[in-house]
């Protein structure tokens, strides 16, 4: 089964590669329209447009999923975030882009609970879940780079008015993975006889799962913050220009993406609890250096432009770890409805942060953006343990 998942490890990649993309063109997206006057506090709601239907849809893609089947509804999701992208440039108005967001958003719940269900249905191990989630999500953090090193590239041409137009890359890139699913054999989940929906939640409700939940929420919640937001907080606290606000914003996910590799390859040696400890102390300490620099030295002092991106390398594990220690506590048959809470709470943790950081952006906020984050990761820490002393219980008894 391991062997099987060598194989299809690349297109798997590519589909979070391009959901990352679509995903977090938000930062580019907010950059670029603000500049077309249009307000923080509208923008700020613009990430609910995409958050929203992925918490609604969630439930319903897994029976959508068990019918289709994992390869055909991944196709189908890749089809229509690549038709999607192809669109997208020939439109001026507003509204369209809350559906683009909404679309894609509906197509990433399909599609992440797909590429959740095929790692799960091939590895049971609790490490080696870890490694190739690690490997798998390092991907995401690629497409964050790429998008907006792509964009920033774009934005700063003398074509900077068809930046846009970047968009129709992602289509081509959603073709090549759509050819490269159709040509592979996935195995599929066995099929069960269709169950009550709200029964099969309660198997889930608990309060070890609905402060692991929490967890994920709070930690989607801190890593929002940085993707959107983070250029906007660059070029209009530090007073970068566009382009080099979202190339130092680019770091951030190149440093993620080293961070999620090295923790594939090291995590088989080290307790997955201690790790991901030591990684939220890590945080916390760059985030105190960066407070200590705005508010003793020169609050828009260029090193912030190199000590955010720094964080990247110990926020971006918290993420798969947590989650490859909880999925394999899961049944095989039951993963879908489990990956449709994941991110249920990870999408209501997305759109919360953005809303949170609208409001701190239009209310001239910008020097307590670091006190704000070190705050929520705090809170984040308080929950992971409180979650990790529930997990350990759990297991002695």
């Amino acid at each position: 089964m391991t062997t099987k998942l060598s194989k299809i490890s690349l297109p798997l990649k590519l589909t979070f590669l391009i959901f990352s993309m679509v995903l977090n063109c938000m930062g580019i997206v907010i950059l670029q329209l603000s500049e077309a006057k249009i307000t923080y506090d509208k923008l700020g709601f613009l990430e609910s447009f995409k958050d929203i239907p992925v918490a609604l849809i969630s439930l319903f893609a897994v029976n959508f999923i068990s019918k289709f089947g994992t390869k055909k509804s991944l196709i189908l999701a890749l089809s229509i975030v690549g038709i999607c992208s192809l669109i997208l440039p020939f439109v001026e108005v507003f509204w369209f882009y809350k559906l683009w967001f909404a679309i894609i958003g509906t197509c990433f719940a399909i599609g992440k609970i797909c590429v959740f269900g095929v790692i799960r249905n091939n590895i049971s191990d609790e490490k080696s879940l870890a490694k190739t989630m690690n490997s798998v999500e390092a991907s995401f953090m690629i497409g964050i780079f790429v998008v907006n090193t792509g964009f920033g590239w774009l934005i700063s041409s003398q074509f900077s008015q068809f930046w846009k137009f970047g968009f129709i890359m992602i289509s081509i890139l959603s073709a090549i993975t759509i050819f490269l699913f159709s040509r592979l054999e996935i195995a599929e989940p066995l099929k069960k006889d269709k169950e009550n929906l709200v029964k099969e939640l309660s198997t889930f409700v608990s309060p070890f799962i609905l402060v692991f939940l929490f967890v994920l929420f709070s930690i989607v919640f801190v890593e929002q913050s940085f993707n959107s937001w983070l250029p906007s907080f660059y070029k209009n606290h530090l007073k970068v220009n566009s382009f080099f606000a979202l190339q130092a914003s680019s770091f951030l996910a190149l440093f993620s993406y080293v961070g999620r590799m090295i923790t594939s390859n090291i995590i088989h040696r080290f307790a997955l609890s201690r790790y991901y400890i030591v990684c939220l102390i890590l945080i916390v300490s760059v985030l105190l250096v960066i407070i200590g620099i705005q508010f003793l030295g020169a609050e828009n002092s260029r090193i912030l432009l190199f000590l955010f991106p720094i964080i990247g390398l110990f926020l971006s594990p918290l993420y798969p770890v947590i989650n490859s220690k909880m999925i394999t506590r899961i049944d095989k048959e039951k993963v879908n409805i489990f990956t449709s809470l994941v991110v249920i709470f990870s999408s209501l943790g997305s759109s919360v942060s953005s809303i949170m950081m609208s409001i701190l952006f239009n209310n001239q906020l910008l020097n307590y953006y670091s006190v704000y984050i070190l705050f929520a990761v705090l809170v984040l820490f308080s929950i992971s343990l409180v979650y990790f002393s529930m997990s350990r219980k759990t297991l002695e008894k």
